[in-house]
């Protein structure tokens, strides 16, 4: 997983409230077993006007010109700025593959889903909880303003904007030392490599029987 320090973006505005992973993901695409690839299907009842299929090109698929992740002046965001409740419905970390392999580092809302807010931090996504009143700011600003972008410093947990205004966000100190470090579950496990490695002799030791081949 990619370390997380200080990330710089412009900002897409998705102006919608409860938005479940259905929505970002939807459910014919999860059949891949693959944590990649999924980066042309984000949102893709939303953001084309056929209905996709798991393996197809994408890149002549008709885009929905109503859908404001395809309009021009957001084009290259890595920043998402969303409504209440963001990510909820299903459990599917290919909903947090999809942000990522779309090239998004944060998303910012009011709130999200539990298990969605857990699995961004499993692969490098930040998630930030900001007020209503704060986001409601942003979405002015990145409306008003063509080219807005923020500016995430997750060392000092610190947001500027490209009216240079400063807001603070709180994070887990648990997560955060793990983003800043590219540290996932299976990283976390592998620090422990001799601890498992000492176990496994003493039980093999203990219980032969149970490793016989």
């Amino acid at each position: 997983m990619l370390p997380f320090t200080r990330f710089s973006s412009l900002v897409v505005p998705l102006d919608r409230a409860n938005v479940d992973t259905d929505a970002i993901i939807p459910k014919q695409f999860i059949k891949s077993i693959r944590k990649t690839g999924f980066g042309p299907h984000l949102f893709d009842e939303w953001r084309y006007l056929d209905v996709g299929r798991l393996g197809q090109d994408c890149s002549g698929r008709p885009l929905n010109p109503d859908f404001v992740l395809n309009a021009t002046r957001y084009q290259g965001a890595g920043i998402l700025l969303a409504r209440e409740n963001f990510g909820c419905g299903s459990s599917r970390e290919h909903a947090v593959w999809a942000l990522r392999d779309a090239g998004f580092r944060v998303v910012i809302a009011p709130s999200f889903a539990d298990i969605f807010f857990g699995n961004c931090f499993k692969s490098g996504l930040l998630p930030i909880v900001a007020s209503p009143e704060q986001v409601d700011a942003w979405f002015s600003a990145v409306r008003a303003k063509p080219g807005y972008r923020l500016a995430v410093d997750l060392a000092t947990q610190r947001i500027t904007g490209t009216d240079h205004e400063v807001t603070p966000f709180a994070i887990d100190p648990t997560r955060k030392a793990n983003l800043l470090g590219g540290a996932d579950d299976i990283a976390l496990t592998l620090r422990h490599a001799p601890d498992i490695r000492r176990y496994e002799t003493w039980r093999r030791t203990l219980e032969p029987w149970l490793f016989a081949d």
